[in-house]
C-alpha cells in the first residue's frame, strides 16, 4: 500500500492536485491579512482628528456609570439604552473634537498656569480652602484617568470656553422680553371656587343584586386575577457549587504565596507637604522646614511665599501617583525633609511626620477566607463546564428539570405574575439571588411558550439560569362571590363620584344660564370661596383655601366671568373667574432683571447649541455603524 501511494504521488495528477492544495492553504493563510487590507479602525473619521474604538468605548462606560449613580445600583440598563448611551458618548466626542478643530484653527493657546490655576480652584479638590493632591488623586482612580489625560481634559475644557464664552457673549435679552416674562409670570388671578370632594357625597342606596353583578363584569379589569405564568426555573452559579470543590492543603498555601499582595499591608506615611511655584522658593521652605519642624510656620512661610501647605494624611505609596514625589517621600527617614521634586503642578517639598510599618497576615490568619475565595472561583470554571453539559442534555430532548437534577442545578417550578407574586398575591419563591430576581423575572415574561429551554447568562448572580414556559394564563375575572365586598365598595364610590359630577355640571350650567357661582352655590346648598390672588403654580396656603392645582392651567387660560370646572384627585371642582390681577414689571427691578439673565442665558444656550451643531457640520463626521456595535458598554 505505502508503494502505490509513493507511486501515486509522482504522477502528473498528483503534482497538480498538490499544486491546488498548497493555492488553497496559502488564500486560507493570508485571508485574515487581506480583510484586514485598508479596514478602517476608528468608529468615527472626521476633520479635527479621528476617534478611535478604545476612546469612544471608555467614554461610554463613564457615561454609563454617570447613569448608574443617578438612577441607583439597582438601575440595569437594557440594550437599547445602552445603545443610546453610546450613541450619547460619540456625539459628546465628535463635538469636543469639532471644538478642539476650531481652537486649533483660531490658534488659540491655553498656558499652563491656566491649566494649573483651574485645577487648584476646583472646589472638590479642596480642603479647607487649600488644593488637596489626594482628593484628585482619588477622582483619577474612580474615572480610570490618568493626570495627563485629566490635565488635556481641562485644557480642552478651557479652551471650549473661550470659544462658547466668545459666542455667548453675543446674545443679549431685549427689555421688551424681559418685561413680558415679568408680566407672564407674575400675573395673578382671583377666582370663586366650589369644591365637591367624594367624602361629602350623599350616601347612595345600596345596589341591588343584579346591579352589582353588572358593575362586576362591566369592569373586568379591577376584579381579575393578574396574567400568570407557570414555568420551571433552573438556576446554576458558583456559589451553588462552591461546596462541591475540594481544596487541598497544597492548594491553599500556592494561593497564599500568589496573592500575597491580598494578606499584606503596605506601609503608610504620615506626609505633610508644601507646593511652590519656583525651586528657588522650594529651596528655602525645604532648608526652613529642616531647621523647624513646626507645620504651622512652615504654613505662614509657603503662604508668604505665593505657595500652599497642606498634610497629606497617613497614605501608601500607591496613593502617590507621580512617581518622583512616590520616591521622595518614601526614602526619606522619619521626621526627614525631601528636596524638591517638580511635577506639572509645581514644585513639592514633603516632610515624613510619622511612618507606620507594613503588615503581613499568616496563612493561619486568613485560611478560610482564602479557601472559600479559591473554591468560588474554581466553582465559576465548574459552573460553565456544566453548563456546557446542560446545553448538551437539553439539545439532545432532556426536559429542564431532567438536566437540572442530573448536574445539580438549583430547580423549582413557579407560578407568578410579571411583579413576581403568585396566584394568591404573595411573593413567589424564586431560585435566584435577590440582586437577581428582576432580571429573572424580566427572562420570565420574554420566554417563549413552545420553545425549547436554553440556558442563558445570569449576569447578576454570575451563573445561568433555564427557563421552560409551561403554561401562559391570561387575566380571570374572580367570581363575583370572591371579591363581593371589593365590587360593592367600587360600586359604591362610582355612584358617589357620579353624583358630584352631577352636582358639578349643575353649578356649571347654572353660571353659564347667567348666575354667579357664588348665587348658584348657596341656591344649591353648598360652599363657595373667594380664592386669590394665585398665581400659575401650585401655592401653599392657608388649608381649605389653596386653588385645587386642576384648575389652574384652565383658569389662566378663559376670559373674566367664565365658568370651569375639572375633576380633582379629591373629587370635582368648579370654579369663575372673576379678576386678572396684571404685574407691573417696572414696579420689580429684581424680577426684571432676573427675567433680562433667563432670557439672555436661554438665548445664549441655544446660540452655542446652534454654534457646536455649526462646527460639528463643517467636521463632517462619518459614524461606522459596524464598529459602533463595539462602543455599546
Amino acid at each position: 500500500m505505502i508503494t502505490w501511494f509513493r507511486n501515486l504521488t509522482q504522477t502528473w495528477f498528483a503534482k497538480v492536485l498538490f499544486v491546488l492544495l498548497v493555492l488553497s492553504f496559502a488564500i486560507w493563510g493570508i485571508e485574515d491579512t487581506v480583510r484586514n487590507f485598508g479596514r478602517e479602525t476608528a468608529v468615527v473619521s472626521m476633520e479635527g482628528g479621528d476617534i478611535e474604538v478604545p476612546e469612544a468605548q471608555m467614554a461610554a462606560r463613564r457615561e454609563l456609570q454617570r447613569v448608574q449613580a443617578q438612577l441607583g445600583s439597582s438601575f440595569e440598563a437594557e440594550e437599547p439604552l445602552r445603545r443610546a448611551i453610546a450613541m450619547q458618548a460619540v456625539e459628546q466626542l465628535i463635538a469636543e473634537r469639532a471644538q478642539r478643530a476650531e481652537a486649533a484653527r483660531l490658534n488659540l493657546a491655553t498656558p499652563d498656569a491656566a491649566v494649573q490655576a483651574y485645577v487648584f480652584s476646583i472646589p472638590n479638590f479642596q480642603t479647607a480652602g487649600q488644593f488637596d493632591r489626594l482628593a484628585l488623586d482619588q477622582f483619577l482612580r474612580q474615572n480610570d484617568m490618568s493626570e495627563a489625560q485629566f490635565l488635556q481634559l481641562v485644557r480642552d475644557d478651557l479652551q471650549r470656553m473661550q470659544l462658547s464664552g466668545a459666542v455667548r457673549a453675543g446674545a443679549p435679552a431685549p427689555d421688551l422680553l424681559a418685561r413680558a416674562m415679568v408680566r407672564y409670570e407674575q400675573e395673578r388671578r382671583i377666582a370663586q371656587v366650589v369644591e365637591l370632594p367624594l367624602l361629602d357625597a350623599p350616601e347612595p342606596e345600596p345596589p341591588t343584586e343584579a346591579a352589582l353583578a353588572r358593575f362586576h363584569a362591566n369592569n373586568p379589569d379591577r376584579f381579575s386575577t393578574p396574567a400568570l405564568r407557570e414555568a420551571t426555573i433552573a438556576v446554576l452559579t458558583g456559589e451553588t457549587l462552591a461546596d462541591q470543590i475540594e481544596v487541598s492543603d497544597a492548594d491553599l498555601a500556592a494561593a497564599y504565596d500568589a496573592r500575597r499582595a491580598q494578606f499584606e499591608t503596605a506601609e503608610r506615611r504620615d506626609l505633610q507637604q508644601a507646593l511652590l511655584q519656583t525651586e528657588e522658593a522650594a529651596r528655602q521652605i525645604a532648608a526652613a522646614w529642616r531647621a523647624n519642624p513646626d507645620f504651622a510656620a512652615i504654613q505662614q512661610q509657603v503662604e508668604s511665599a505665593g505657595g500652599a501647605a497642606l498634610s497629606l494624611g497617613n497614605v501608601p505609596r500607591a496613593d502617590l501617583p507621580i512617581e518622583a514625589l512616590a520616591q521622595a517621600a518614601f526614602s526619606a527617614p522619619d521626621g526627614g525633609v525631601t528636596d524638591p521634586v517638580q511635577s506639572p503642578f509645581g514644585w513639592h517639598v514633603m516632610r515624613v511626620a510619622g511612618v507606620t510599618a507594613g503588615t503581613t497576615s499568616p496563612l493561619s490568619e486568613v485560611a478560610d477566607r482564602l479557601r472559600q475565595e479559591i473554591a468560588l472561583e474554581r466553582a465559576g470554571d465548574l459552573a460553565f463546564d456544566r453548563a456546557n453539559r446542560v446545553e448538551d442534555a437539553l439539545a439532545g430532548g432532556a426536559s429542564l428539570a431532567d438536566a437540572a437534577r442530573e448536574f445539580g442545578l438549583t430547580v423549582s417550578r413557579v407560578t407568578l405574575d410579571a411583579e413576581g407574586r403568585d396566584a394568591e398575591g404573595l411573593p413567589a419563591v424564586l431560585p435566584v439571588p435577590v440582586a437577581a430576581r428582576a432580571e429573572a423575572l424580566r427572562a420570565i415574561f420574554a420566554a417563549e411558550q413552545g420553545r425549547a429551554p436554553r440556558l442563558q447568562e445570569l449576569r447578576e448572580a454570575q451563573g445561568f439560569m433555564g427557563i421552560e414556559l409551561h403554561e401562559v394564563r391570561p387575566p380571570a375575572l374572580k367570581p363575583l362571590e370572591q371579591v363581593e365586598a371589593d365590587v360593592r365598595l367600587a360600586w359604591t364610590n362610582d355612584a358617589k363620584r357620579r353624583a358630584q359630577e352631577e352636582r358639578a355640571a349643575a353649578l356649571l350650567a347654572a353660571v353659564r344660564g347667567g348666575q354667579t357661582l357664588e348665587a348658584a352655590a348657596a341656591a344649591a346648598g353648598l360652599t363657595s370661596t373667594r380664592m386669590g390672588p394665585f398665581g400659575r403654580q401650585p401655592e401653599p396656603g392657608t388649608p381649605g383655601l389653596t386653588v385645587p392645582r386642576e384648575l389652574l392651567p384652565v383658569l389662566f387660560n378663559i376670559p373674566v366671568n367664565e365658568p370651569t370646572m375639572a375633576p380633582t384627585a379629591a373629587g370635582f371642582a368648579v370654579a369663575q373667574l372673576l379678576e386678572v390681577v396684571s404685574a407691573d414689571p417696572a414696579a420689580d427691578a429684581a424680577a426684571l432683571e432676573n427675567a433680562k439673565r433667563t432670557a439672555q442665558q436661554q438665548m445664549a444656550d441655544d446660540l452655542n447649541a446652534a454654534y457646536i451643531a455649526a462646527l460639528r457640520n463643517r467636521a463632517n463626521p462619518q459614524i461606522s455603524p459596524t464598529l459602533l456595535q463595539q462602543v455599546v458598554p
